[in-house]
């Protein structure tokens, strides 16, 4: 009886592990196959050179915390001001649509890039804010939902702006991405890092039809 029992629960370890194991490969198949159906829907539409870019009404501007925690300037902020200024001053953009967080009164990143944009000389009516653009799916739902815009220009830095047109073509938008310059990796390990879970992330919201938090009334970019 012993020996049966024993073995039983020999049995029922083999299985638990197998199970284990299996959800485990699962896992790492699927982060695999999100981050490669990321990148390669993004071929050939992120650009560096402002000459190769195509003009769009509308430049998508992904927002980002303006101060990293150490209390220094986040360079991914500084960067994506820099890329946005550069493509209104090429006339490759009319306007600049803000997007990002505002979860608190004290946290409002549209404001913040506002303020930096009109302070380098961005006329303060060439930008539109969305307040609601929590993550990188909502800010480009909302482009189009609640902004109205079909074909954009997405402004932030290439390894996010894969995943920012991954999700602007599943949701029939026409976008290119505009690629801010790079941050060192000794500042933005931990941010790349994250961006492979966050292209996971993407793929499973698509597939179980996540929403964004907010939509709302329309507002035309005129």
């Amino acid at each position: 009886m012993l020996h049966k029992l024993l073995d039983y629960i020999s049995l029922k370890k083999r299985v638990i592990a197998v199970f284990l194991l299996s959800v485990f490969i699962f896992i790492i198949l699927f982060i695999i196959i999100a981050n490669c159906l990321v990148i390669r829907a993004s071929e050939g539409k992120t650009f560096y050179n402002l000459e190769s870019i195509k003009k769009n009404k509308v430049g998508l501007l992904l927002g980002t915390s303006r101060w990293d925690r150490d209390g220094r300037i986040n360079l991914y902020f500084l960067y994506r001001i820099e890329a946005a200024i550069e493509l209104y001053k090429a006339a490759k953009i009319d306007f600049i649509l803000v997007s990002g967080d505002n979860k608190t009164i004290n946290y409002n990143e549209p404001i913040e890039f506002k303020k930096e944009l009109v302070k380098r000389g961005i006329p303060e009516e060439r930008i539109f804010l969305d307040y609601a653009g929590f993550r990188t799916l909502d800010s480009i739902v909302r482009a189009k939902e609640v902004f109205g815009q079909k074909s954009i220009t997405i402004i932030s830095q290439q390894f996010h702006n894969y995943r920012a047109i991954f999700l602007a073509t599943y949701k029939g938008i026409d976008a290119v991405g505009y690629n801010a310059k790079d941050v060192p990796i000794s500042r933005g390990f931990g941010v790349q890092i994250r961006e492979v879970f966050a292209r996971t992330k993407a793929l499973w919201d698509l597939i179980i039809g996540v929403k964004p938090k907010f939509l709302g009334e329309k507002i035309d970019i005129e």
